[in-house]
């Protein structure tokens, strides 16, 4: 993971740089599509609590922010792209998990490939099926398990936030979900 660190820095200092620059950092911001969402979520003191991520396409900067709310059950990023898919990202002590919805969508967006190359997982065919790919487990010891996570994946009729508002749900903290995010 050293190598991973020394990537963060240099993108820490290169948006050091951009603070001069309005212009710039608007057209950097403008990347990040309206429809997608991140929320980190952590369980401390027998309540949870949750903030949104500011960037849902930035996995280095995801699994930082995730790191710096070190709780017993660790901290999980909930993550929406383009209505397209999901990502669960949990760090727990220097564990990493991570899941993707539809490895699929490797092939279109930069952000699932860069998941599949943290977690060491080959792209996908074109003409592989849309499946889920990752640590299927990764809420498992919080209530949810990996048939009903593959389950909700499977359901055409969910979009990926309704997905997360079920997954936030059956975890314990729907209501905060939705409410932060205006549902």
């Amino acid at each position: 993971m050293p190598e991973f660190d020394e990537e963060l820095n240099e993108d820490i200092e290169e948006f050091d740089v951009l603070d001069d620059a309005p212009v710039v950092i608007s057209k950097v911001t403008s990347i990040t599509n309206e429809l997608d969402i991140a929320v980190a979520a952590w369980h401390e003191e027998g309540r949870w609590t949750l903030g949104i991520l500011p960037d849902p396409v930035d996995i280095a900067q995801i699994i930082t922010s995730l790191k710096s709310q070190q709780t017993n059950g660790g901290a999980i990023a909930l993550i929406s792209i383009d209505e397209e898919f999901f990502i669960l990202i949990r760090v727990l002590g220097s564990h990493i998990s991570l899941f993707l919805s539809d490895v699929t969508c490797a092939l279109d967006y930069p952000v699932a490939e860069e998941l599949l190359d943290i977690a060491d997982i080959e792209m996908p065919e074109e003409d592989d099926d849309p499946n889920p790919i990752g640590q299927l487990d990764i809420l498992s010891d919080l209530g949810m398990n990996g048939m009903e996570l593959s389950a909700l994946c499977d359901d055409d009729e969910l979009f990926p936030d309704e997905q997360l508002e079920a997954i936030a749900n059956r975890l314990g903290f729907g209501d905060q979900f939705a409410e932060l995010l205006e549902l």
